[in-house]
C-alpha cells in the first residue's frame, strides 16, 4: 500500500485548494520507494498560525513504526518539502538501524558456529 492510498487531510483555519492537495500527494508519493513495509495510515494536518505562517504536520503509521514530522514556513509548498525531507531521513535511519541489527546478529551467530576439526571441505 502506498503512502497516498490511505491519506487523510486535516485543515484548521485554512482553506486549501486542489492544486495544493495535489502537490502534497505528489511529494508524499516520493516516499513510496523508501518504505520497506506497508503503510497503514497517512495524516496531513495543515493549519495557519497567528503570524500567518503555515504549519504542516505529516504522520505516517506503519505496522512497526510511526514517522512524524512538522514544519512551519510562509507557504504550504515549502513546509511540505521540508517535512518530506525530514521523513526521508527518518526512514533511511530506521532502515540502517534494522540492517545493522541483522548484520550484528549474523556476526554473533557466525562467532558461535563451531566447525568440527574432522570436517572435510
Amino acid at each position: 500500500m502506498s503512502t497516498t492510498e490511505n491519506l487523510r487531510f486535516l485543515f484548521k483555519g485554512v482553506v486549501v485548494d486542489q492544486t495544493a492537495r495535489d502537490y502534497v500527494e505528489k511529494r508524499l508519493s516520493t516516499l513510496d520507494k523508501k518504505f520497506m513495509e506497508e503503510v497503514l495510515k497517512t495524516e496531513v494536518e495543515i493549519d495557519l498560525d497567528k503570524k500567518g505562517k503555515f504549519r504542516v504536520e505529516v504522520m505516517i503509521k506503519t505496522p512497526r513504526n510511526l514517522f512524524r514530522s512538522e514544519n512551519t514556513t510562509d507557504s504550504i509548498e515549502s513546509s511540505i518539502d521540508l517535512t518530506v525531507e525530514e521523513l526521508q531521513e527518518q526512514i533511511v535511519h530506521q532502515k540502517d538501524k534494522v540492517r545493522t541489527i541483522r548484520k550484528r546478529g549474523a556476526l554473533s551467530l557466525k562467532k558461535k558456529l563451531v566447525v568440527d576439526a574432522a570436517a572435510r571441505f
